[in-house]
């Protein structure tokens, strides 16, 4: 039992770097994934959405609700981000995740059996870097084949409809990236799968 995991990025026509970045790291028995957008767009968006990684991918282990504290601490002097967060445990066969302002989580199921067969992430108010956010964490069983899609708000909701699951993630993500961007923003998407 393994989590895949691939992103695809595009940076807001005009811009040579994106404002939205993401993180896919083993920690444990599981993968951590993020979803990291830098308030506005450019050098400056880029600059927070780099430190806010940074500071997951140095805290990895420490749980969500930490990581949200930790990235927070290292955004002062710089712009705020808004970020998803989800931990995919293959062993426990759970996925905890989170969200702080207008970034997007859904978690489509292999089974169709398996209802509800779509849940969606349900993001804190706010943003991470002003006052400290109080997010809520929520834990959901997964199952093989299930695939857990977190965007940036550069991409059109309503994408998953057309989504072939049978792709790999790679395949998913270059999709949504080729079909689905608003073309107002910085975008990206990181689709990870929990699989044999």
């Amino acid at each position: 039992m393994k989590i895949e995991a691939a992103f695809a990025t595009l940076p807001l026509p005009g811009q040579s770097e994106s404002g939205d970045l993401c993180l896919i790291k083993r920690v444990g028995k599981g993968t951590l994934i993020a979803v990291v957008d830098g308030l506005g767009h450019g050098e400056e968006a880029a600059s927070a959405a780099h430190a806010a990684v940074g500071a997951l991918d140095r805290y990895a282990r420490e749980p969500l609700i930490d990581l949200v504290r930790r990235s927070h601490d290292a955004l002062v002097g710089l712009r705020g981000v808004v970020l998803g967060l989800a931990y995919l445990d293959p062993q426990a066969a759970t996925m905890t995740w989170l969200g702080v302002g207008n970034v997007g989580g859904v978690l489509l199921r292999a089974d169709l059996g398996n209802r509800p067969s779509r849940i969606t992430l349900v993001a804190n108010a706010g943003f991470i870097g002003a006052e400290p956010a109080h997010p809520t964490t929520r834990s959901v069983p997964l199952a093989l084949g299930d695939t857990v899609i977190l965007f940036s708000d550069g991409i059109k909701d309503g994408f998953a409809e057309s989504l072939v699951l049978s792709n790999s993630p790679q395949e998913i993500a270059d999709c949504v990236i080729t079909r689905h961007v608003k073309g107002n923003d910085d975008a990206l998407v990181l689709v990870a799968r929990y699989a044999r």
